[in-house]
């Protein structure tokens, strides 16, 4: 099974980088077995942004559903992902 996180941003947000980059490495801990990435630029698919009840940038959705009106905290994110697959991000069997 494998969850598709989508980030849904506008192109160039300098506030939104950082804390894209810090969830992205959360989803890496999993691999990409387990969980794909996918930035979605809202600019191009508004339409799609509004079909999942998207009213701004930097939301977050998983399998195709809001989870995160703005963009979680690192934690927040992971929690989640484990509570949908169980158990422990790849890199922490590994170590």
């Amino acid at each position: 099974m494998t969850i598709k996180i989508e980030v849904f941003a506008v192109p160039g947000c300098p506030n939104c980088a950082k804390p894209q980059a810090k969830l992205r490495d959360v989803v890496a801990d999993f691999g990409p077995d387990k969980v794909h990435w996918r930035e979605v630029d809202l600019l191009e698919e508004m339409d799609y942004a509004i079909d999942l009840g998207i009213m701004g940038a930097s939301a977050l959705a998983i399998d195709g559903k809001l989870v995160f009106a703005s963009l979680p905290k690192p934690k927040a994110l992971r929690r989640e992902l484990l509570k949908r697959l169980g158990g422990q991000p790849a890199s922490a069997r590994t170590h």
